[in-house]
């Protein structure tokens, strides 16, 4: 051991003894020291970080501006206390997420910075939610090949390299129109046209290689269109699902793209980051595989709108189909068979079609007398 010491130390001081040339760093072929796969010999093993029941996780959230980071920052924090989560993004925060705990600037494309991330705050969980979602990855390929891509390689080769646990979320996006849709099992046929879909199946195709090549613990879950009330609609083909409540409210009109008999699989946020912390927290010996379906409910914009015309009668729903956004909904699951997350770690969904309704109006109910207040 006092060898192996001393060979990384004189590594160490190569590396630090030369910055910014632009140099490879030097590779020090001892099993002992963690290298990134970019740079380690080939028969070099890493290990997550394991840590005592007693101690909580380092947690760093990249893309924590979207839809999920910050809700799931907020049940991380909870759990494992306010200063051990760290929101990224490469956006300036509203001022009620930067107060509400660590915020720090990550460009997943920048390699050095991410790594500098980690080593300094310590991080032993990293959630990777960057990413472009369908219809935008569509208007912008070479932008979402770059950041679904060469980002997620960035990502992968950190954690690797630091032992983290690692969740990378895929999508139905990652299934194709050749894909059995009604249920659409784990393993299957996978040929998505989208590049959003094309740079999922690659993340789990690569989180599994690693996992198996280099021993990183990585945990995937396939999520459905996710339902949330206190996020914009950020672009992708199940939108529609949340902007017809912000319609609703707003002028009891809502103008649909997709057709009315649209069927895809669909979850309330408070169920999907639910998931994904208890899949982080599952142990590593009760997952039968690496990439998981999640679901919780199934419908069609036409169901949606009679359970919210309910509740609010006045409302108008017209169709008018975007075919851009209605070819990638026609090549998606209608609905997930998550037999295997339910059996290995327990999933359970709390909200169906009827729940969630009554859950985003009474979200909206609270914000419209809060406003009519002030």
């Amino acid at each position: 051991m006092p060898v192996i010491r001393t060979i990384s130390k004189v590594a160490k001081q190569a590396l630090l003894s030369t910055p910014g040339c632009g140099c490879q760093p030097v590779t020090v072929a001892v099993r002992n020291i963690s290298f990134s796969p970019r740079q380690v010999t080939s028969d070099a093993s890493f290990h997550s970080v394991s840590f005592s029941e007693t101690d909580h996780p380092k947690v760093l959230i990249t893309g924590g501006l979207g839809q999920l980071g910050v809700g799931l920052a907020k049940l991380l924090r909870k759990r494992f206390g306010k200063n051990n989560v760290i929101l990224s993004d490469i956006r300036k925060p509203p001022s009620n997420v930067f107060h509400s705990g660590p915020f720090i600037y990550s460009d997943i494309l920048d390699y050095k910075n991410l790594r500098e991330i980690v080593v300094n705050n310590r991080i032993t969980w990293l959630v990777h939610y960057s990413a472009l979602l369908s219809a935008v990855g569509e208007a912008n390929v070479a932008l979402a090949r770059s950041v679904n891509i060469t980002g997620l390689h960035n990502i992968l080769d950190i954690a690797a390299e630091h032992g983290l646990r690692l969740f990378v979320p895929s999508t139905i996006g990652a299934f194709g129109p050749s894909s059995p849709r009604n249920p659409t099992p784990d393993l299957c046929v996978q040929r998505p046209r989208t590049i959003y879909g094309v740079s999922k199946v690659h993340a789990e195709l690569m989180g599994e290689y690693y996992h198996h090549r280099y021993g990183l613990d990585f945990r995937c879950l396939r999520y459905p269109g996710i339902i949330s009330a206190d996020s914009m609609p950020g672009g992708g083909t199940t939108d529609y699902a949340v902007q017809i409540f912000h319609d609703a409210i707003k002028k009891a009109k809502f103008e649909c793209n997709l057709r009315p008999d649209s069927r895809l699989p669909m979850m309330y946020i408070d169920d999907c980051l639910r998931a994904t912390l208890e899949v982080m927290e599952a142990p590593a010996d009760a997952l039968s595989m690496r990439t998981y379906n999640i679901n919780a409910m199934s419908f069609t914009p036409e169901e949606l709108a009679q359970e919210l015309q309910k509740q609010m009668p006045e409302l108008e729903v017209t169709y008018d189909i975007d075919p851009v956004r209605q070819a990638i909904a026609d090549s998606w699951p209608m609905n997930f068979d998550d037999s295997n997350a339910r059996k290995d770690w327990g999933w359970k969904h709390d909200y169906d079609l009827p729940e969630l309704v009554q859950t985003m109006l009474n979200y909206f109910g609270v914000e419209t007398r809060m406003a009519s207040a002030n």
